[in-house]
This record gives C-alpha cells, structure tokens and sequence, in this order.
C-alpha cells in the first residue's frame, strides 16, 4: 500500500466516523456522468467506459447500504440517448440489462424501473420488468433504475395519466381545475410513493440537472463531484454526505 492509500484510508475512516452521528439522507438520485469521457482518456471505447461505470455500480450501493439510505436512483439512460444511432444505443442497452440482471440477481435491493417503458425495445423492458417481479418482496434498500427516463416526459406522463384517471371517475375538466394540487400530479409520478430526494449526486463535473427528477428535486441538495462515474471513490461519497449533513436546508427559503 502507497502512501496516498494510506492517507485516504485513514481519511475516509474518519469521515465515516464523523457520519455516525449526522443526519443521512434517506433518498440519494445519481446522475452516472463522464463514462465516455472516462473511456477516452483511457484510449479505449465508449463500450469499455460505459462498462466499467456499471461495474461502479454495485459497489456504490454497497456505500449507502452502510450508512442506512432507504432509496437510491441512478439516471443510466436518458429519453435523449434513445436518440442515438444503433450502433452507438445497441450496446449500451445491453450493458444496461446486464448491470440491472445484477443488481437484481444479488438480491439485496429492491429494484424499480422509472422512465418511459414505452420507449424502449422490448428486451430491455423484458429485463426491466423481470427484476422488478423478481425483487419486489425484498425489504432491502429501494434502487429506482432511470432507463429511458427524462424529467419534461415523466410530467408530461403524470399529467396524462391523471387526465386518463379523472376521465374514467367521470370528473369534468373544469372540476379537475378546481380540484387540481401537487399532491395529484406526485401520485402520478414515477415515483410515486417514495421520499423526493434529500440529495442529488452528479460527477464528471458538470454543475446541472439536465432534467433529473425534475419535479422531486425542487428542495434537494446538490453535490457536484469532478471524478468521472468510473473512478467515484467511497471517500467522494463520504465527503458528499458530509456536506449534506452540514448544510442548513431551507425548503423554498
């Protein structure tokens, strides 16, 4: 062991200390940035990178495991991605479905598609619905996997299904209109019945949502990492816990 591992070894076991006492937030949403940057850095292929971020991934909900988080969602593709050429989409759905047969066949974790299912070609919705049937009596931590998932279209899906339910009860426009809160559209989103995030993670150090949980994020905490997805150690993941718990949280003050 160098002397840099040693400094950090000794650095996260203090910040876990410290945690120990300090609040966790119960729901953490990631944004899994910077796998191809990552990748081209390494001289290898966008495949490679995107890879290795899913091998990240397992790990990383092992992290909040022990800290005790209840949800954790992880943006790995979004409605925007599907756009991209075959080529390019094909193996990245792949690597997706393995990364997801994973998560679920480690049966630790309770895994939940969120995105537009619709959207998506029929084996990944295949994998998707088989892992969420296969871990749903589990009582383990909550993983929302955000496939094919943009926040502009999750509304528009909360408000087309609120409008498909009224219309069924027989309630008019103009009564809904009345009627209407943010109470009836969160019912009606991919999350439904889960915490709104306490703190949303990005790497790669891009400094912007780019649509992630548009709505449930309004009054969430952001921690803006540099390391790419890949190379996010424990002691990042610490140190963002850390900065949580400081922070005074104001709710729309």
């Amino acid at each position: 062991m160098g002397l840099d591992d040693l400094v950090y070894g000794l650095y996260e076991r203090r910040l876990a200390h410290d945690l120990t006492e300090r609040e966790v937030p119960r729901h953490v949403g990631v944004i899994l940035d910077g796998n191809r940057r990552w990748a081209s850095e390494q001289g290898s292929t966008s495949a490679a990178g995107h890879r290795a971020g899913a091998a990240k991934i397992r790990e990383f909900l092992g992290w909040c495991d022990e800290v005790g988080i209840r949800v954790v969602t992880l943006w790995l593709l979004s409605t925007d991605n599907l756009a991209r050429p075959p080529a390019e989409l094909d193996p990245l759905l792949a690597i997706i479905e393995d990364a997801v047969h994973e998560l679920a066949s480690a049966g630790r974790w309770r895994i939940r598609h969120v995105g537009s299912r619709d959207r998506l070609p029929e084996r990944t919705r295949r994998v998707l619905a088989e892992a969420e049937q296969g871990t749903g009596a589990i009582e383990g931590m909550t993983v929302n996997v955000a496939v094919g998932y943009g926040g502009r279209q999750e509304l528009v899906d909360a408000v087309r299904g609120l409008l498909h339910e009224h219309a069924v009860a027989g309630t008019s426009l103009e009564d809904l209109a009345e009627q209407l809160d943010v109470e009836h559209i969160a019912a009606h989103l991919y999350t439904k019945g889960q915490p709104d995030p306490d703190l949303v993670i990005r790497t790669s150090g891009e400094q912007r949502l780019s649509g992630f949980l548009l709505w449930q994020s309004a009054h969430s905490e952001f921690w803006f990492c540099e390391a790419y997805w890949p190379d996010f150690r424990r002691v990042d993941f610490l140190r963002a816990l850390r900065d949580y718990a400081a922070r005074e949280r104001r709710y729309g003050g």
